[in-house]
């Protein structure tokens, strides 16, 4: 499974949107002129981080139901 190019790229969206949300979160926390800039921003690109790993997670599963190797 991890020899699967796919797999490797969910995992790399996965992450990628984890730095996001951890990002997002924690300027939340801290607070100052950071969150004020960026927290809006932020939470996009999360949004979008996020829609492309759902995107990748379904290709993988449709791939590996279909016999796909």
């Amino acid at each position: 499974m991890f020899h699967d190019p796919l797999f490797i790229l969910v995992a790399i969206a996965v992450l990628v949107t984890l730095f996001i949300l951890m990002l997002g979160v924690g300027s939340f926390g801290i607070g100052g002129k950071f969150h004020d800039n960026n927290a809006n921003r932020l939470m996009r690109y999360r949004i979008a981080a996020q829609a492309v790993a759902v995107l990748l997670i379904l290709a993988f599963v449709y791939f590996r139901r279909s016999g796909g190797q």
